[in-house]
């Protein structure tokens, strides 16, 4: 993974996800290029009777706002071992950041606690996830590492989400101590087996253990989480699903409980 695409804003996740893009970029000599998006959306205002219109006071303010961040930023990053970029657009974020991940092989967002909007992580994700075919990596703002090294975990159900996102984290997996393959028996049509990811692995070199969960009341999430944590897991790797899935990744579901409640970085693709 050589272009890493790192969402730059000032939340309480922003030092946890730059901290994770660095780690990654030294394991493999990558470069971080910084995006900072000012949501074009917070210039606008509307009275009601003579329409929208621009906010110059606010403006002002939020170029302020973007230098200081720039300066901040720029000025850790000099002090790094990395190749890196900065750029500042003005625009809508997720738009922005779809644009510029075509040729990025992972794109870093970040996992804060937020009353939801349509601005908060979670729905950032989503917009992403739908548009992009680059991996993304969520990264908890608890966790201000990203261990490239350590076990990793792929929960596997079969579907063309969950192999597009072991194909896109192969880099990664090849770097893991080991990778650990869970999946749930659900059986379903038009699904591959467990075996198949774990032989499309060994043909790259990359050795994996199988653990099939039974079905159960437990939930699928409850099976991921529990493996990763007895694991020792870095890191999880998993299909996601954006608004085409009907709201399931918004609104419910393993990808949404997942996103919430991880305490570990997920890596995810569509």
């Amino acid at each position: 993974m050589k272009t890493l695409l790192l969402h730059v804003q000032d939340d309480p996740g922003m030092e946890a996800r730059l901290q994770a893009a660095l780690s990654i970029a030294r394991a493999t000599s990558g470069h971080v290029s910084c995006l900072h998006i000012t949501p074009i959306s917070l210039y606008i205002a509307s009275d009601g009777i003579t329409g929208a219109y621009m906010m110059p006071n606010l403006s002002k303010v939020l170029d302020d706002m973007e230098k200081k961040m720039r300066a901040r930023i720029e000025g850790h990053l000099e002090n790094e071992d990395v190749s890196w970029s900065y750029e500042h657009v003005d625009g809508d974020p997720a738009q922005e950041i779809v644009s510029r991940s075509s040729l990025a092989d992972l794109i870093v967002l970040g996992r804060y606690h937020h009353r939801e909007t349509r601005h908060t992580p979670i729905t950032l994700i989503g917009d992403v996830l739908q548009s992009c075919r680059a991996p993304i990596l969520v990264q908890p703002q608890e966790l201000d590492s990203f261990d490239v090294f350590g076990p990793a975990v792929v929960g596997w159900n079969g579907s063309f989400e969950a192999a597009n996102a072991l194909r896109a984290a192969l880099p990664l997996l090849k770097m893991a101590s080991m990778v650990h393959i869970v999946t749930v028996e659900e059986p379903q049509e038009h699904m591959l087996p467990s075996l198949s990811a774990s032989t499309y692995l060994s043909r790259h070199g990359v050795t994996s253990e199988l653990h099939t969960r039974p079905v159960s009341d437990k939930p699928v999430e409850d099976a991921i989480r529990e493996t990763a944590a007895v694991m020792g897991a870095s890191y999880i790797v998993m299909g996601g699903y954006g608004h085409s899935r009907a709201r399931e990744f918004l609104f419910g579901g393993v990808t949404r409980t997942l996103l919430k409640e991880c305490p570990i970085p997920l890596i995810m693709g569509r």
